[in-house]
C-alpha cells in the first residue's frame, strides 16, 4: 500500500458548488482506482492524501498536478504503509474555514499541549493535524 499527501492552493477561491463537483468526479475516479483518502479545503488551500497501489495513486497526483485550477502543487510525504488510514472513504471532504474549526466534533485546539507530539501517530495524520493549525492562523 502507497500513501502520498500533496498541498495546493487554488487559482480562486472555490464554490460549495465547485468542490461538490469536484467530490463527485473523485468519488468516480478514486472508486475506479482503488483509491481512498481525504481532501481538506480551507480558504482556498488543500491538502489531500491519496492512498492505493503505488501506480494508481502516482497516476491520480499526475492527473492532479496538470489540473489548472490548482496552483503551487507540493508533494509533501509519499510512502509505503501497511494499512490504509481512511479505508471506506473513496475521497473523505471537508471545506473548513477558521470559524468552524472548533465544531468539530472532537476539536484540539493545535497551538496548545502536546497536540503534534504524539510520534505513535502515521505521517499522514499528523501533517493533516498541522493542516488545521496552518488553516486556524488563515484569516
Amino acid at each position: 500500500m502507497y500513501y502520498l499527501i500533496y498541498l495546493s492552493a487554488g487559482v480562486n477561491w472555490f464554490s460549495e458548488k465547485e468542490l461538490t463537483d469536484i467530490l463527485e468526479v473523485s468519488n468516480i475516479n478514486n472508486s475506479r482506482n482503488d483509491i481512498t483518502g481525504l481532501l481538506l479545503y480551507s480558504e482556498g488551500n488543500f491538502i489531500q492524501l491519496l492512498e492505493g497501489e503505488e501506480q494508481n495513486v502516482r497516476n491520480t497526483f499526475d492527473r492532479i498536478s496538470k489540473d489548472q485550477r490548482h496552483k503551487g502543487i507540493t508533494k509533501i510525504a509519499s510512502g509505503s504503509i501497511k494499512q490504509r488510514n481512511f479505508p471506506e472513504w473513496t475521497m473523505g471532504f471537508k471545506s473548513i474555514n477558521s470559524g468552524e474549526l472548533k465544531e468539530l466534533d472532537a476539536y484540539n485546539d493545535p497551538s496548545q499541549g502536546d497536540f503534534l507530539s504524539n510520534k505513535e501517530k502515521h505521517l499522514s495524520i499528523n501533517l493533516l493535524k498541522a493542516f488545521v493549525k496552518t488553516a486556524k492562523r488563515v484569516r
